[in-house]
Parts: structure tokens; sequence; C-alpha cells
């Protein structure tokens, strides 16, 4: 696929394909220091996630909270992936499809490559109405945003976490008092 090219699923849903070059939502930190500065502080999240998912599983953390982790972390170490290596093995994609290379011969150094989204919901979209302050008679669209499906997975373990905090968090003795 080609930028912006998108595939119609069903009225509310797009195969839509886009380049992400920095974080959520296309932010960047500038430049290419500000990108080489993304890259190694997701290694170090993706490492750091990993280890306390090994240590939190050793002390008997809630199953439920690992899974929510496990999410978390794969979702980073995906997108840490695309970034990786989407530019190492494929040609721009600017005004024609991306072609695969050798590796290396891509559009990108290691670790400055973009990473792919291509998931599309707009739900429904409309009008402001006048009297709504600051976004009055303007346009707008629910839900703008396209993601990719480790995009999703991070999303859903943050949302698990929250919802189920407390029984993740509860302490062992309060736990064992419940069940009595």
């Amino acid at each position: 696929m080609y930028i912006g090219q998108e595939y119609q699923i069903t009225d509310w849903f797009y195969i839509h394909f886009t380049e992400n070059p920095g974080m959520a939502f296309g932010m960047e930190l500038g430049g290419d220091y500000g990108k080489i500065i993304l890259s190694i502080f997701r290694i170090v999240a993706v490492i750091g996630i990993g280890w306390y998912i090994v240590r939190s599983s050793k002390e008997g953390a809630h199953k439920g909270f690992l899974i929510s982790m496990a999410f978390i972390f794969a979702g980073a170490l995906g997108n840490i992936l695309d970034s990786v290596f989407y530019g190492q093995i494929f040609t721009a994609s600017n005004a024609h499809i991306a072609q695969t290379v050798p590796f290396g011969e891509g559009y990108a150094d290691v670790l400055y490559g973009k990473v792919v989204d291509m998931l599309y919901f707009p739900l429904f979209d409309g009008w402001f109405p006048s009297w709504v302050p600051i976004w009055g008679d303007e346009y707008f669209m629910f839900f703008r945003p396209v993601f990719n499906i480790a995009d999703s997975a991070i999303t859903i373990g943050v949302i698990l976490i929250f919802i189920f905090q407390k029984s993740f968090f509860m302490e062992p003795s309060l736990e064992a008092e419940q069940k009595d």
C-alpha cells in the first residue's frame, strides 16, 4: 500500500496505511537526535518491563496483572521491532508502494524507521453546535486516530490494570481475609 491508501471494510472500519515517525498520535521529539533518543528509551523501557514481569512473577503477583503487563510488553516490543526493521527492509512509500529490498538497503538506518499504523475506526462524525466553547461550529470525527495492533495491546494492558487495580494489588493478608 502507499501512504494514505485505504480499504473500507465496513462503514466504521478501514484499513488505512500510514507511517508513524514518532510516538502516539504521530508526536515526535524532533530531528534525528529525537528519534534515536525515543528508540533508545523504548528499548530500555521494554527491558525494564520484561525484568519487572519476571520479578513480579517470582514474587507471586496476580496473574491478571502479569497478563496485563505482558500485553504492554508485547505491544512495546512490536513497535520497537517495526521501528528497527521496517526502515531496513522497505523503500520509502511516499508516492508509491514500498518495495522489499535486501536487509540494510531500506529507507532508514537501524532505529530510525517508522511504525506502520493501519487500523482506522471513524465511528461517527458531525459538527459541534455553535454554543460549544472553543470548538463551536467545527467539524469533528470520533475516533480519528489510526493505530496498530501493538498500540492496541498496550492500551488493553493499561486499561486492564486501571480497571482491576484493587484486585491486582490487594495485600495477601486482605485477600485471605476476604476469602474467609
